[in-house]
């Protein structure tokens, strides 16, 4: 156990530091409450040095067994989404449909910050989880806070009504996750993941497949898990959550709970060996198509913004699952498009670096007062800002799957685990989602560069220059 804590270093940090923004957003000085940003993002750093020296031995060799570097990627995107949301706190709006910003309805709040170290804490800490109560509590304490950024962070009736829909939805897969847990524990008696996988591997040796109850554990494990990373058929909230968030609280969603999601399905699905039963292996075959196309296909169907990103995260989930069928190498000498696991790890980073770019457009970009997110606010976003027209594009067609882009990459080594291990028409209908997709991704990059607005409404980019900056990096 004493070994194990020397490993939750990072996750201590940040856990300290949720507190110490907690204490300052208390404090009666305004200057010690605008300084919770700053703290949030000193402590990320302190947990990056830290993850970043436990990859190394003490003779510099490699140490690390991707532990590290899950909690590394999260902390970099972590620091990113600290720099969007440094400027929210300032930019409260009232209730009711008044889009005119009141800087007097928020102050800066030590809490919003504390819940956002405390959400990446939970994502990290199911990256080492090792056992099912531990995975249980990191996914909870991944979503716990989310529900309280969501209905806080904009002061607008949407947004309680997204935070109450996202609350119970929430719930709800919750249950079904841990019943799916509790019949794991039922079928090998043990929680802990190292037994359990050795009574499985027994199990197959024995009988020549696995107990039913734990088959059906693993099911509704997964079918609760969709709602982390907001695949069919627990999407149901996502383009109102994501509508009615404020857009930095949006770009987190997009990435912290979905990394979250899929380390814990990575970590049950390794509950058997990546030796998968037939039932699981369709469930996941039936999750990926259906989420690639119903995402791209309501993903046509909106003229926000914001639920057009909703539904394309939906979709790249399906792209994921897909990475999740072709599984992890079992041999550490296979070439790399062997290795299911390692291609959706590698497509999360790149998926979250593009989805931050373009919220973190939207949130620079200000209509009468309020966020942009109408196809109507980034017209003509070339000729007045030509560099956030520039991000716009790439990341927008990171996400498509440019060539030359991280996305591109990503697909690549996502498809061709696939193909290495069977599941061709399963990349054959991943490639003409794709394609689809491209419908409306292109319509977002069209109406920025050769768009032109429908009325005058104000839009104007806000001078804060933390989100400017975390824009351009992502």
């Amino acid at each position: 156990m004493v070994q194990k804590l020397t490993t939750l270093w990072p996750e201590i940090t940040l856990l300290i530091g949720a507190c110490v923004c907690l204490g300052l957003g208390l404090s009666g000085r305004q200057g010690l409450r605008r300084a919770t940003a700053w703290v949030a993002g000193l402590v990320l750093l302190v947990a990056g040095a830290i993850a970043y020296r436990g990859i190394w031995s003490g003779d510099g060799t490699y140490a690390g067994d991707g532990t590290a570097f899950i909690k590394l990627a999260a902390v970099g995107i972590g620091l990113l989404l600290i720099m969007l949301m440094a400027h929210l706190p300032e930019q409260g709006e009232r209730g009711g449909d008044t889009t005119e910003p009141d800087r007097a309805v928020r102050g800066f709040h030590g809490e919003f910050f504390a819940f956002f170290l405390l959400s990446l804490t939970g994502a990290m800490l199911c990256a080492g989880a090792g056992d099912l109560a531990w995975l249980f509590l990191a996914l909870e304490l991944t979503s716990l806070p989310t529900y309280v950024l969501v209905a806080t962070a904009r002061n607008r009736q949407v947004s309680q009504e997204a935070a109450v829909k996202y609350f119970f939805l929430g719930a709800f897969a919750a249950a079904t996750f841990l019943y799916g847990f509790a019949l794991i524990y039922g079928a090998t008696g043990s929680t802990e993941f190292t037994h359990i996988r050795a009574s499985a591997i027994a199990s197959v040796q024995e009988t020549g497949g696995l107990p039913p109850l734990m088959t059906a554990g693993l099911v509704l494990s997964i079918l609760g898990i969709c709602f982390k990373i907001s695949a069919v058929p627990m999407h149901f909230y996502v383009a109102d959550v994501y509508q009615g968030a404020a857009t930095p609280v949006t770009a987190m969603l997009a990435f912290v709970p979905k990394m979250a999601g899929f380390l814990a399905l990575i970590a049950i699905l390794g509950l058997v060996g990546w030796n998968l039963p037939e039932p699981v292996t369709w469930i996941l075959w039936i999750l990926a198509v259906l989420s690639m196309t119903v995402g791209n296909a309501l993903g046509l169907l909106q003229h926000n913004v914001k639920r057009v990103l909703a539904y394309s995260s939906v979709a790249h989930s399906g792209y994921m699952i897909v990475g999740l069928l072709a599984g992890a190498a079992m041999d550490p000498g296979q070439a790399a498009l062997d290795n299911g696991v390692a291609a959706v790890l590698f497509y999360l980073l790149g998926y979250g670096l593009a989805t931050l770019g373009a919220f973190g457009v939207l949130s620079c970009l200000h209509a009468n007062g309020v966020e942009a997110e109408t196809y109507d606010d980034i017209a003509e976003l070339s000729r007045r800002n030509p560099g956030l027209a520039a991000i716009m594009l790439i990341s927008v067609m990171s996400l498509l799957g440019f060539p030359l882009t991280i996305g591109f990459l990503g697909k690549v080594y996502l498809f061709g685990s696939a193909l290495t291990h069977g599941f061709i028409w399963l990349v054959v209908i991943a490639l003409i989602n794709s394609a689809v997709s491209a419908v409306y991704y292109l319509r977002i990059v069209g109406t920025c560069y050769f768009g032109r607005r429908s009325d005058e409404r104000n839009v104007i980019t806000i001078a804060a220059f933390s989100p400017r900056l975390a824009t351009s990096l992502s």
